[in-house]
């Protein structure tokens, strides 16, 4: 699982998708597929790719419940966000990338 994965699920199920990195701080996914390091100025001394194939768990938090107040975020295990990205490939529509 790969971050262009996540960027990809994020904007087709219009969700936010968050995880720990090692040093503390938290990546945040949004439903436009980009990633965000919140409170993180200047050059960062951290890989994004790396930090997410360590992490184990992850938050999704839809963006419409947002809107009205909801709870924030589900958690969900690597596994299992690992299915969501394999799975939701093969449901979309054929890319037509190369015409």
């Amino acid at each position: 699982m790969k971050l262009v994965d996540l960027r990809k699920l994020a904007i087709r199920k219009q969700i936010r998708i968050r995880f720990r990195l090692r040093n503390g701080m938290e990546c945040v996914i949004t439903e436009h597929g980009v990633s965000q390091v919140p409170g993180w100025h200047g050059v960062p001394d951290f890989n994004l790719e790396e930090e997410l194939a360590q992490a184990a768990s992850f938050l999704l938090d839809p963006v419409a419940a947002r809107a009205k107040g909801a709870p924030e975020g589900k958690p969900v295990p690597r596994e299992e966000l690992a299915g969501m990205t394999a799975g939701g490939a093969s449901a979309e529509a054929p890319s037509h990338e190369d015409d």
